[in-house]
This record gives C-alpha cells, structure tokens and sequence, in this order.
C-alpha cells in the first residue's frame, strides 16, 4: 500500500491525540505507520511542515461558511468553532498555538475574524489588530483550559490550585472574554458600529 500524504496526517492527529504534542516524533509516526521514517519526508520535508499541517486539519471546522448574520454573531461563532476545534485534540491548543507563531499554518481563521471586523465598521488597520488580539484569546484561553483538563485527569489538581477563578466552567469563562471583547469593539466604534 502506497503511503498518502493524508495517511500520514492521520497517523499524526492519533498519536497527537493518545500521546500528546511531546510525543509526536517522525520515528514514533512512522513506526504507527510500519514505515521507515525517510518515507515521511517525501510527503512533509520536516517535522515543522507536518506540525502546519496539522495545526490545518485541526482548523478545518473554522473555513465552514459563518451562519450568524450580524458582526458580533460572526466574531463569537468564530471564536467558539476555534475554541472546539482545538479542544477536539489533545494538545490541539498547544500545536495551534506554536506553528501561529511560527507561521506554518495556512488557515484563514484570523481572516474570517478581519472578515467580522470589517463589517462592524472597523477601518482595516484595526480589524487585523481586532482579529490577532481575539485569535490570540481564543488561543490563550484553550491552552490554559486543555493544560487543566489534563492536569485534572492526571489527579495533578488540588481543590485550591485555581483560586483566581470563581467558576469552574470554562465555557462561561471564555463566554465572559468574548463579551468583553465585543464591548471594546462597540465601544472604540461608537456612533460607527453598524449591525
């Protein structure tokens, strides 16, 4: 069997998902693939270019077209398919995360933001720094909120190691962020907010 290159995404998200981000090496991908790792290359040149690509496939729910018709509605559907994205993997934040900095991923999510942005009445200058401040957010917030549910499920949390959160739910958290970020927005607009 010829090994395909969405073989060897696939073979990835496995071990990402039942080993974690650390444990993602070529040699482990290649051995879950009974391959030899010089295999990989021809599909991924480095382990790099295979982590942007699967910081994409992880992103994929986020190119599905918006349903909500206002800017808001937009910017908080967006930012709530990111955030399920990410949970959807183990370390999926994490991974995100690092190849955003590294730039080796090539979603458009942080564009569908600018997209929401822009039709609020943000000049375009703003809406690319409005769309990095809440990607970075969203980002943020699911690290912390996948490092937890780890941690949780290792018994590594006591009842008194997160005291600077009142509420457990993390979805009323980030909700909170969200509804705070919308305000700014609202807020820096003024009379130009549009619907």
């Amino acid at each position: 069997m010829q090994l395909r290159r969405h073989d060897v995404l696939d073979g990835a998200i496995a071990i990402l998902d039942e080993y974690g981000l650390a444990d993602l090496t070529m040699r482990r991908l290649a051995s879950s693939l009974h391959v030899q790792p010089g295999a990989l290359y021809w599909h991924f040149p480095n382990k790099q270019t295979l982590l942007g690509a699967v910081a994409d496939r992880i992103l994929e729910p986020i190119d599905a077209p918006v349903t909500a018709v206002s800017w808001d509605g937009q910017l908080l559907e967006l930012a709530h398919r990111l955030r399920d994205a990410l949970l959807s993997i183990r370390d999926g934040a994490e991974l995100v995360s690092a190849t955003y900095a590294s730039r080796l991923t090539t979603t458009q999510a942080r564009e569908k933001f600018v997209k929401a942005a822009l039709r609020a009445g943000m000049p375009r200058p703003e809406a690319e720094l409005a769309a990095y401040t809440l990607l970075y957010y969203v980002l943020g917030h699911t690290v912390d909120e996948q490092s937890r549910m780890q941690m949780d499920s290792y018994g590594a949390l006591t009842e008194d190691a997160s005291p600077l959160f009142e509420t457990p739910d993390a979805t009323a958290r980030f909700d909170f962020g969200l509804q705070l970020f919308v305000g700014g927005v609202r807020n820096r607009l003024g009379d130009r907010v549009r619907a």
